[in-house]
């Protein structure tokens, strides 16, 4: 496999169907980036780390390995937590990220925010030297996510081919995810006024009748009052705050009359000093799923929290 550029952002799909397929393009792509004194990371689910790493051998130690279904299990924290994070300890050399965001496993409500997810990357990291490879497994996933892979990914890698895609659109994967959210049925609404303490004592209650876990209380405490102070401050309407229960998983939204314009806030790190703009990066990492829609008539934030204890 041709290796990637010497400068510059490069995000390629690689696109296989076998864990040979697999293990021969990214054992290679760890082992030069080390070769070349290239800081490396491998960021893959489950069972494809304990691959990677059985493949690397000796070359596993020298490499920062990370589990995706935990790291990455809301998308939305991955590019400030995982690939900025690792890449902005490294600013004075070339890096080498695998990130694999996109399985099987994932829930039809998880994949739009996975696919807005590698869109973005293009505009998170461009003029960086950096490359991020991004494997997607052609024999599990569906038709919609390989199509998505060709709009997100400027390059597809397949075996020994490295070619341009003629589907590259990210702009247009971020939009067409930019979707209403279906009707909630029966949720409890809560006002919210300037004092939000009522509204996250109300939260926090209806929460745990419908199974929160304590531990996991306050974590909701802190989403509503993230969420709820930005819908307050950014906007000179309504405020609507609703809790529900859908199977095993809490569902917060909160919905105000604003427009967020930034795709990527709540996506960046926070720079030193910053003292402001910090909400929704906290909500990213607290939460399980984070899916935001914009238009014309408001946004609503919706914020997922699984009913399971954490481990």
């Amino acid at each position: 496999m041709t290796a990637p550029a010497d400068d510059g952002f490069v995000h390629p799909a690689l696109f296989y169907r076998t864990d040979e397929d697999y293990l021969a393009a990214l054992v290679p792509f760890a082992v030069d980036g080390l070769a070349a004194d290239q800081p490396v990371a491998v960021a893959v689910p489950g069972r494809r780390l304990d691959l990677v790493r059985d493949g690397l051998g000796g070359h596993a130690r020298h490499v920062t390995l990370l589990d995706m279904a935990r790291e990455g299990r809301n998308p939305g924290r991955i590019i400030a937590r995982v690939l900025r994070r690792f890449a902005d300890r490294h600013r004075d050399r070339r890096v080498r990220i695998v990130g694999e965001p996109v399985w099987a496993g994932r829930t039809d409500q998880e994949y739009p925010a996975c696919a807005q997810h590698e869109a973005l990357i293009n505009t998170a990291f461009t003029g960086r030297d950096v490359t991020i490879l991004c494997p997607y497994d052609v024999s599990a996933l569906d038709d919609r996510a390989l199509a998505d892979a060709r709009a997100t990914h400027p390059e597809i890698w397949e075996g020994a081919r490295r070619l341009p895609s003629d589907r590259y659109a990210p702009d247009a994967v971020v939009a067409r995810y930019n979707e209403p959210f279906p009707d909630a049925g029966e949720v409890v609404v809560i006002a919210v006024t300037a004092d939000l303490a009522p509204a996250r004592r109300a939260a926090a209650r209806w929460a745990a009748a419908l199974g929160l876990p304590a531990d996991r209380v306050p974590d909701l405490e802190l989403i509503v009052t993230e969420l709820t102070t930005n819908g307050l401050r950014h906007t000179d309407g309504p405020c609507r705050l609703s809790v529900r229960r859908e199977h095993d998983r809490l569902v917060c939204e909160v919905r105000d009359t604003g427009r967020l314009a930034d795709p990527l806030a709540g996506r960046r790190p926070a720079e030193p000093g910053q003292r402001s703009g910090r909400g929704l990066l906290l909500v990213n990492d607290l939460a399980d799923l984070v899916r935001v829609h914009t238009g014309a008539g408001g946004t609503t934030v919706r914020v997922v929290l699984d009913l399971g204890a954490r481990g």
